[in-house]
């Protein structure tokens, strides 16, 4: 969709009828939902989604319909991306065998440590909470240092 941060909005309802297509056959409303929250920047401590139009309030005020906002990538959402044309991961069919997409993303930053996690599974739970990115990068690079460091 070439949703790069420095290019035009796309409308919403556009990139999650593109997502439902190619890579994740379910309801419109749960990607439309994830992309929501990925542009709120009380959700994340560093927003994957640059969001223009109603994405809700950290009241509880809902996001607009899809049809009405626009979205891009963020800046820092482009480090999850880095380097996938150089084939530095294998791709595998999608759902339906039409598109090769990666089995896993390429990804310059630690995602899930700086912007955390929480959720239930099936008999699980997790909370992950964010962290500073230049921290997260000073403890990889400690620990690139000496393997054995401790807390």
């Amino acid at each position: 969709l070439g949703n790069d941060w420095n290019k035009a909005y796309k409308k919403s309802a556009r990139v999650v009828g593109d997502v439902i297509g190619k890579y994740h056959p379910h309801g419109d409303i749960a990607v439309y939902n994830t992309i929501v929250r990925m542009a709120q920047p009380f959700s994340l401590r560093y927003m994957l989604v640059d969001g223009q139009g109603n994405f809700g309030s950290i009241d509880g005020d809902s996001a607009a319909a899809m049809r009405y906002t626009e979205v891009r990538m963020s800046k820092i959402a482009h480090e999850l991306l880095a380097d996938l044309d150089k084939e530095t991961v294998d791709y595998v069919p999608n759902y339906d065998g039409t598109e090769q997409i990666p089995a896993v993303l390429p990804t310059k930053i630690p995602n899930l440590l700086i912007n955390g996690a929480s959720g239930i599974a099936v008999g699980m739970a997790t909370n992950i909470p964010p962290h500073n990115l230049g921290e997260v990068i000073d403890g990889c690079l400690a620990y690139i240092d000496n393997e054995a460091i401790t807390i």
